[in-house]
């Protein structure tokens, strides 16, 4: 019997955001939740998570944000995916973002928001539900 492939996620701090807790929390949720977590660790550019993201084969990339340049940053990130013809991985965008900013990152590629209420367990089910197309609600 073949074992099962894990759900490969890469999370990202583009820019020169320093705040990490959040992230690394959510890093320890997707583990525990089964996933394989590649961490990019701080101050990375969106040309260098398109390319780890390349390297490492992930399934989905998720990117905190708690700095504000996700306007800028994380459109910049989905053109670099565009460029190596690997827009087909879906962008999650986590931390501060505005509600006014939402439709205009989903207009510009992103996949889904998740703002600071978000559930850990709701994260985890829309990367399940998003990679593999099988819900886990009950």
């Amino acid at each position: 019997m073949e074992k099962e492939r894990k759900i490969r996620v890469l999370m990202a701090k583009v820019g020169l955001d320093g705040h990490d807790r959040g992230v690394l929390m959510i890093c320890m949720a997707l583990r525990e939740a089964g996933m394989e977590v590649i961490y990019t660790g701080l101050h990375q550019s969106p040309e260098a998570v398109a390319e780890i993201s390349l390297q490492e084969d992930v399934d989905i990339i998720g990117v905190s944000s708690l700095a504000d340049a996700h306007r800028s940053l994380v459109p910049k990130l989905i053109n670099e995916l565009k460029k190596r013809q690997r827009d087909d991985i879906p962008v999650l965008l986590g931390g501060f973002i505005q509600p006014e900013d939402i439709p205009e990152l989903k207009n510009k590629g992103v996949t889904e928001v998740f703002r600071p209420d978000s559930r850990l367990n709701d994260i985890v089910d829309y990367i399940r539900q998003k990679v593999t197309g099988i819900s886990t609600e009950k």
